[in-house]
């Protein structure tokens, strides 16, 4: 019999408020027809980062071949793809003003190149319409396809990130379609390429510590620069269960401990997510 899930601490209630700010990404958004994972995911952050004008597109649609346990994103048969996405995304970035924007999406295993061609659309759309906005590219792991990576990388992104999501023992689990060494070469491959790489983790699964640094470690190894640390939140009742709740002190923790490994930059707590305060936490 498994154990009755603990108790959400305090420090995780969000209210979201509804701010001229919130309301105007809102608008824009949908206004070009688009999706932000910041909607589809349940971010916990959706709120602060709507407010400050900023915000994570979503493209390829809202529907993943994928089905993560942990993912609130809808899974099944997406739909076509849409060549004038690209277009629209730079379009809604140029009037949001924005000066630095995450592009990720769905997974699309049902594509050659699972949707390089459109993040390249996308990066070099926005290259044209806001010269000066920084592109932070958010991939799956296009299914080990490293040709299709190379197509991200010549676009020009100012980083690449791709998510290891969960620690190693745990990946078949709860990533069953994902491979955890494919996702470190991911990262690999953009490093070698000359450019800086990102990645995050969520934990409250049931790891050990020792899971964590392993992973941390795995990381480094591969040139990773940038990490986000945070804490998974069961997103209904049908996802998998929260194991533990950590500590915002052990957060804390675990950002020193990476920083000492080396890491240049690093977000770690409960609420942090992959693309919070990602200029910050991004390339300059």
């Amino acid at each position: 019999m498994n154990p009755a899930p603990p108790r959400k601490p305090g420090w995780l209630k969000v209210r979201i408020p509804h701010t001229d700010g919130f309301a105007r990404v809102n608008r824009v958004v949908s206004s070009h027809g688009l999706h932000t994972v910041c909607r589809e995911a349940r971010c916990p952050n959706i709120s602060e980062c709507f407010d400050s004008g900023t915000a994570t597109f979503l493209v390829l649609g809202d529907v993943c071949t994928r089905n993560c346990l942990y993912c609130n994103v809808r899974h099944g048969t997406p739909a076509e793809i849409d060549g004038s996405e690209p277009e629209r995304v730079a379009e809604a970035v140029a009037e949001l003003g924005l000066d630095y924007v995450v592009i990720t999406s769905v997974t699309r295993d049902d594509l050659p190149d699972g949707g390089a061609d459109i993040f390249a659309g996308c990066i070099r759309s926005i290259r044209r319409t806001s010269p000066d906005c920084r592109v932070e590219a958010l991939v799956p792991d296009f299914g080990g396809n490293g040709e299709a990576l190379d197509r991200v990388l010549d676009a020009g992104p100012c980083l690449l990130n791709h998510n290891m999501e969960v620690v190693k023992p745990l990946f078949p689990a709860l990533r069953p379609q994902g491979n955890y060494d494919a996702s470190l070469e991911v990262l690999r491959h953009a490093s070698a390429a000359g450019v800086w790489s990102k990645s995050g983790l969520m934990i409250g699964f049931g790891e050990r510590r020792e899971d964590i640094i392993a992973l941390a470690a795995d990381l480094r190894e591969t040139g990773c620069r940038s990490l986000t640390i945070g804490q998974y939140l069961q997103p209904s009742r049908g996802h998998l269960p929260v194991r533990k709740y950590y500590t915002p002190s052990e957060f804390l923790e675990l950002e020193q401990i990476a920083r000492d490994m080396g890491f240049s930059r690093i977000e770690s707590g409960p609420l942090v997510r992959s693309s919070y305060r990602a200029a910050r936490s991004g390339c300059t």
